[in-house]
């Protein structure tokens, strides 16, 4: 489900935070499912128990997750899924990998065409 890939520029945290991001967003973690705890998730991934708490506070203060005691950290029903929008970014890198584009050709060919659909 969750990886740590040592040799990303990402951290471990940041990581585990957008793996989890685009798990909620698409729908494959449903709203109220229980994420796995701290500790167990640090020990699967090999990382610090803190390195997965920041990830978690950060979904919590997007509003992606909640915690509780007792109740562990759950996805967050009240949040707006996305789910529409990362089907259409899915298919954009799809694509876009289809044609050999790089990360960052891709994102400055995004960049020129949300500037382009600017009012003036």
């Amino acid at each position: 489900m969750i990886s740590v890939d040592p040799a990303s520029p990402l951290g471990p945290a940041e990581q585990i935070r957008g793996q989890l991001e685009a798990l909620i967003r698409s729908g494959a973690l449903a709203a109220d499912e229980r994420l796995p705890s701290v500790r167990q998730l640090a020990a699967d991934l090999r990382v610090a128990a803190g390195t997965v708490a920041r990830a978690y506070k950060e979904l919590e203060e997007a509003g992606l997750v909640r915690a509780a005691r007792a109740a562990g950290t759950r996805v967050n029903p009240g949040h707006d899924d996305g789910a529409d929008a990362f089907a259409l970014a899915s298919d954009l890198v799809r694509s876009a990998r289809g044609r050999g584009l790089s990360l960052a050709e891709a994102q400055a060919l995004v960049a020129a065409a949300w500037v382009a659909g600017e009012p003036r």
